[in-house]
């Protein structure tokens, strides 16, 4: 990367060179034994407790510098906020000798990080601050930080607000927006909520193969690399799924994981090519139980980031208490259409988008129509969780067949705010049934769908040694951290979302 120094970092290099000339290192190596955080000290320091903040380190980055010559007001942020220092030239530097002050204080950088030892005090405007006793430069900050700027009507246009800065140096971005950290703390504690449930219902997380002989579980286009030793080529996983059936199948009674998917398809405001999905699988257990369970979970989670079901998104109150509302699929577009097409062959649902000006490409068969109508007539309609049921045989080629409803699976995917959440099965564990069903897809295949899925003889083989009746499901994590934290955008919960390559000179 070339570099072209603006004059304010020709400036902060020439501070660094002094400090350099002074015999001041500015990027030490010691540990700093910091035993305070600005949140804890602003919450719990009072007069009545000043005796336990005699001695506190602390340590941040410098957010603002108020000079009054002898003293300094010095804004830190650390990793829990913003806390003052109070700092007299006087004090700090007791004796004749004020070259510490010339050399390290007053030359101090917005950006620059530092450490501080002292006592806790209330100022005279009621700022609780740290009375300094002992200064250290730990970091010189080269980059200046940016700074808002406002057009003539007041309106910010800076590099704070704009996405193309926020997502390419997300580490800007958490230092001057607060409020992004608080996302990915609250990300961390969703996923760690989802852990402790199904850990405390017995579940057992696993770990299974990023790099797949074979992308399957999922009908997507995979990423496609080569295995130079075994000179062979491989995909990212779409899914983990069939890695998941085959512990089912193995013994195990109930798995899951946070399974890190990449799919080669377009990117939008709830579609990146890299993203998490929880996926888990039970024994003995069918689409209605899991209804039931996400039901659970999803309150719980609701709970424990908001302390109550109701979520605030967008204008919109979306509530997760339990039960949530259930429609199959086909009376979902019956009712959003006024049109029944149950009993619809391929040409006949060709002529339902075209009446609908729904644009469809001539490769796809019925379940991907069928897909389409949905998705294009009805999804956006399911703002409150529901349960869309009760799918086509078509759409879901790893899915049992309905026990009641000819030619339908026993299938749900959750709605939520117009977007789906999570997709289960009761799923399909008749290997004859299940070798047809890929079959079906490899015509599909030929026909120029490349998101149908490959054969997997493996997991066939598997299959023939017998799997147990299991229900299975997904979650897209990254669109549940959107919903529960209020973000409009997939790359607002991704701390290094994709981007095309940056520009440089």
């Amino acid at each position: 990367m070339s570099q072209h120094l603006s004059s304010q970092e020709i400036i902060r290099r020439e501070k660094l060179q002094k400090l350099n000339e002074a015999g001041i290192d500015a990027y030490p190596a010691p540990l700093y034994a910091v035993n305070a955080f600005s949140a804890d000290l602003k919450a719990n320091y009072t007069e009545e407790t000043k005796e336990q903040f005699a001695n506190v380190c602390v340590a941040g980055r410098v957010m603002s510098i108020n000079d009054k010559g002898k003293v300094f007001f010095i804004k830190i942020q650390d990793s829990k906020g913003v806390f003052q220092l109070y700092v007299k030239r006087d004090e700090l530097c007791p004796d004749e000798d004020k070259s510490f002050w010339e050399n390290v204080v007053k030359p101090l950088d917005l950006g620059d990080i530092i450490g501080a030892t002292g006592f806790v005090f209330i100022t005279k405007t009621g700022e609780t601050s740290l009375h300094t006793q002992t200064l250290t430069l730990l970091t010189k900050s080269l980059k200046p930080l940016p700074v808002v700027k406002r057009d003539e009507e007041g309106n910010v246009f800076d590099e704070v607000t704009d996405p193309e800065f926020r997502y390419r140096q997300r580490y800007v971005d958490l230092i001057i927006n607060p409020d992004v950290k608080d996302v990915f703390v609250k990300r961390t504690k969703l996923v760690n909520t989802i852990r402790d449930f199904l850990n405390g219902q017995g579940a057992l997380e696993v770990d299974t193969p990023v790099l797949q002989a074979i992308p399957g579980g999922a009908a997507a286009r995979p990423f496609e690399t080569h295995h130079n030793a075994l000179d062979v080529p491989f995909y990212l996983r779409i899914a983990n799924e069939l890695y998941l059936k085959r512990l089912i199948v193995g013994g195990f009674d109930w798995v899951y994981e946070f399974s890190r998917n990449f799919r080669n398809e377009g990117m939008d405001r709830t579609h990146n090519p890299e993203f998490t999905v929880l996926e888990w699988y039970t024994a003995y257990k069918d689409y209605f139980w899991m209804m039931e369970i996400t039901e659970q979970l999803f309150e719980k989670i609701a709970i424990a980031l908001h302390g109550t079901t109701e979520v605030q998104v967008g204008d919109k109150i979306i509530s997760f208490k339990a039960p949530f509302k259930r429609i199959g699929i086909l009376d979902a577009i019956k009712e959003n259409t006024g049109i029944d097409v149950s009993e619809m062959d391929e040409e006949g649902l060709r002529g339902v988008c075209k009446q609908l000006n729904i644009a469809v490409p001539n490769n796809i068969g019925k379940g991907k129509l069928i897909d389409e109508l949905f998705s294009e007539t009805g999804e956006h309609l399911y703002i409150q969780p529901t349960f869309i049921i009760d799918y086509p045989v078509e759409m879901s080629p790893l899915t049992k067949k309905h026990r009641s409803k000819k030619g339908l699976v026993e299938r749900f995917e959750l709605m939520v705010n117009g977007k789906e959440l999570a997709n289960a099965y009761s799923e399909l564990n008749d290997p004859i049934d299940q070798r047809e069903r890929f079959e079906e897809q490899v015509r599909l295949m030929e026909r120029g769908d490349d998101e149908a899925m490959f054969i997997d003889h493996d997991f066939l083989r598997a299959l023939e040694y017998g799997m147990p009746p299991t229900s299975g499901i997904g979650i897209g994590i990254d669109r549940l951290v959107m919903l529960m934290t209020n973000q409009p955008s997939i790359q607002d919960v991704l701390l290094f979302p994709q981007m095309r390559p940056e520009k440089l000179d």
